[in-house]
């Protein structure tokens, strides 16, 4: 046996501790008691009021640090001072007798108070006094299931022990003496006289000052009931879970925010059906860590599902990866923020996706189609891109777009066609205010976990983060279709709505912070009605204004520039001769980067501008044409062509047919020039009202009949930006209307010609 050891000491169970998880500042989100039930939470020296342990020393044993573990004089004074009473006025027991009691429990008779003693020796002949302390402020009864100061501190007081003032380290200094009797919450006036009397001696022993001393007096006592706390109680049960040796994990969670964002949740989530669920997740963008995790919006409710963390869940993320499709298409230079994009149908195209609201909206500048969460610009730019590279480009940064098994990237990853968490939705919306790198979110502090994983990977550059962000600033939404000039707001933001209205997205940003917000069934279940804009965004705009009322946005990197692009060509303004500049845009560039316009898909003219030869009446000839011998007359004119589609939003003279000059005589040309496309059989802004009515004497849906003149091949009708059906040339198409009001028509034939026009239901 080493010298050292000469009374073996007992092993003790040092693993009876609760298991814990607390907010930043130390405040408990949730415990988990041990075996029994006890509620004793891990506590070092360094981690205790200086005044609790102030108090401790001077009123239970002013001579700890002197004795070897048994103090003769308090046990004789004790003695005395009881027998001339008749009754226990003091106990002799030093703070290590008391530690023996509680680790090695034994009888009340003389033998077990040797019993008691003897332990004490061993305790200090293997232990130093700073151990033997720690042990009896985690040991010490505190009332009921309560031990140990920590938990004492945060069950009556809702605070950590670090942080307890000088009145309520003497209530819970003198607590132990009598538990039940002196709890705060059940008795404050016999806890308020116990609190004075240590308050007393330490005046006495001039461990305080009389200043201190009246302060501390005119305290209130109060304890709140002790309950399991449940804060944040999802992403303890992950964190338990991922760290099973740990027997205090502290989060980067802040406990006032997490509570104030659970409690306007559960009101929010009361507009809501019974069986819908809501989530909520704060990131501070600078240190990475995650300010607020509210996986549910009531833990307690089974009919909402409550157990399911949709913080973590798996589900279709909508529109929101839209912005980093044109973030990645402006960084890989097939876009700026002035190009010109096609809200139309896709024409001859696999997958040919509508809008989530009615009707198309022509050309739209990337800020605009995010606005409006346009879906045809967003498929069409990553068509551009190419998904397999949209796809990698994601992966290699760390973030996690979960395919369907055996599915390829394809254009459906745009509008949601994978899975991805909101815990993965706040990592990749806070690079938008990291300069374009993704880092790894924390939700505990270290040096729990290891720095190894917390490298970030870039995504966007810099200056392509910054625009994304800004394009992002757009007024809150609303029903209107317009594409007018878009005010800045302080804030950016996108909404979301997966297939079938399941799952309800609504993400903003701001310098200090990422908030995401999902809104739906955790069964997955669609709910008809329930959308980001409606349901989601509400509850985003109020976290905003909670935690971030007046952000500063910052200002645009050296690489970004303001440009005037002219459409359709989509070069700068000034390089651009004025007949081809249709209409200018501004916007953001970077780099210097001015791509042109995406290639038309639907146009057979390759060539744009397009050249075309004339003579010298302006007639349109070509290489071939007889001219007289007069070729010193020819010249080569430049015209800037729309998209073919494009071409019913654009003013008639900006149209191929009114641009292009007429044709020499004689002189064919080889360009395919379609017909001018017209709807007929209705007039713009006509109303349509039906005579026929049903079984119950309401009036029914009108039918419209309608007809063509000019284009090329098949014809393909649109309402309300859904397609209904298609005609032959010369055929009449009749369209039963599914709603009154409004109805956008659209026409499209097989070369792209399009015609459009307003009529109405009523």
């Amino acid at each position: 046996m080493n010298w050292r050891y000469p009374l073996q000491l007992p092993e003790h169970n040092e693993r009876e501790f609760a298991r814990v998880v607390v907010d930043r500042n130390g405040r408990t989100l949730r415990a988990f008691p041990d075996a029994l039930g006890v509620w004793r939470l891990p506590v070092t020296l360094e981690q205790i009021a200086p005044a609790y342990l102030q108090a401790v020393i001077q009123y239970e044993d002013r001579w700890f640090y002197f004795h070897p573990g048994v103090n003769p004089v308090a046990i004789a004074r004790a003695a005395w001072q009881n027998l001339r009473c008749g009754c226990v006025v003091s106990g002799g027991s030093t703070l290590t007798m008391q530690v023996a009691r509680r680790l090695y429990p034994h009888t009340r008779d003389m033998r077990g108070k040797l019993q008691q003693a003897l332990r004490a020796l061993q305790l200090e002949w293997h232990l130093s006094k700073d151990e033997i302390l720690a042990l009896y402020l985690n040991y010490a009864p505190m009332g009921g299931v309560i031990e140990g100061v920590e938990a004492a501190a945060q069950m009556y007081l809702d605070k950590p022990a670090a942080d307890l003032s000088l009145s309520e380290s003497a209530l819970l200094a003198v607590l132990p003496q009598a538990p039940s009797f002196l709890r705060p919450d059940r008795h404050p006036q016999r806890a308020r006289a116990a609190r004075d009397k240590v308050l007393r001696r330490l005046l006495r022993f001039q461990a305080i000052d009389n200043a201190a001393y009246q302060q501390a007096l005119l305290d209130p006592v109060f304890g709140r009931q002790p309950a399991t706390p449940q804060q944040a109680p999802l992403l303890a049960r992950l964190l338990i879970q991922a760290y099973p040796q740990q027997r205090l994990i502290r989060t980067t969670l802040n406990g006032d925010l997490q509570r104030e964002l659970s409690q306007q949740l559960q009101r929010d989530i009361q507009l809501l059906p019974r069986q819908h669920s809501a989530a909520v997740l704060v990131v501070h963008n600078p240190s990475h860590q995650v300010r607020a995790y509210i996986g549910t919006a009531d833990f307690g409710d089974s009919q909402r599902l409550g157990h399911v963390d949709m913080v973590q869940a798996i589900r279709s993320p909508g529109s929101t990866l839209k912005p980093f499709i044109y973030g990645l298409a402006l960084d890989q230079g097939l876009i700026h923020g002035a190009s010109l994009l096609t809200d139309a149908p896709r024409l001859r195209q696999q997958y040919q996706p509508g809008n989530f609201s009615a009707g198309f909206s022509g050309p739209v500048t990337p800020q605009q189609a995010l606005h409006f969460s346009l879906n045809l610009p967003a498929v069409q730019v990553l068509e551009a891109l190419t998904p397999a590279r949209f796809y990698a480009a994601l992966s290699n940064a760390g973030f996690h777009y979960q395919l369907p098994l055996a599915a390829r990237p394809n254009l459906s990853l745009a509008l949601g066609g994978g899975g991805v968490s909101l815990w993965e939705l706040g990592m990749l919306y806070s690079s938008l205010m990291n300069q374009g790198q993704l880092f790894p979110l924390q939700s505990v502090q270290q040096p729990i976990t290891a720095q190894a994983n917390q490298v970030p990977r870039p995504l966007l550059t810099p200056a392509a983060a910054w625009v994304t962000a800004d394009w992002l600033r757009n007024p809150l939404p609303d029903r209107s279709r317009s594409v007018a000039v878009i005010q800045p707001r302080s804030f950016g933001w996108k909404t979301g709505t997966s297939y079938g209205f399941r799952d309800s997205w609504a993400i903003g940003i701001t310098p200090e912070y990422t908030v995401g917000v999902w809104f739906g069934r955790p069964d997955g279940t669609p709910s008809p009605g329930y959308f980001g804009a409606v349901t989601a965004m509400p509850t985003l705009q109020r976290v905003i204004t909670m935690i971030d009322r007046q952000p500063h946005w910052p200002a645009p990197p050296s690489q970004v520039q303001q440009i005037n692009a002219c459409w359709p060509l989509g070069r700068l303004a000034s390089s651009t001769p004025s007949d081809q500049c249709h209409r200018s845009v501004s916007g953001w560039s970077i780099r210097q980067l001015v791509p042109p316009t995406l290639p038309d898909s639907a146009n057979p003219i390759a060539a744009n501008p397009l050249p075309v030869l004339v003579n010298q009446q302006g007639q349109r000839i070509n290489a071939r044409c007889e001219n007289d011998g007069k070729n010193s007359t020819r010249r080569l004119i430049q015209l800037a062509l729309w998209p073919v589609i494009l071409e019913s939003w654009i003013p008639a003279a900006q149209r191929l047919s009114h641009q292009l000059p007429a044709p020499a005589p004689g002189c064919e040309s080889s360009l395919i020039i379609g017909r001018t496309l017209q709807i007929t059989g209705i007039e713009p802004g006509e109303h349509i009202r039906s005579t026929q009515r049903n079984s119950a004497g309401e009036r029914q849906l009108p039918n419209l009949a309608l007809g063509a003149n000019g284009g090329v091949g098949m014809r393909y009708w649109y309402i309300n930006g859904i397609y209904r059906g298609s005609s032959a040339e010369r055929h009449v198409l009749t369209i039963p209307l599914r709603r009154n009001g409004e109805q956008h028509i659209v026409l499209i034939d097989d070369q792209g010609n399009s015609d459009r026009m307003t009529v109405y239901a009523d």
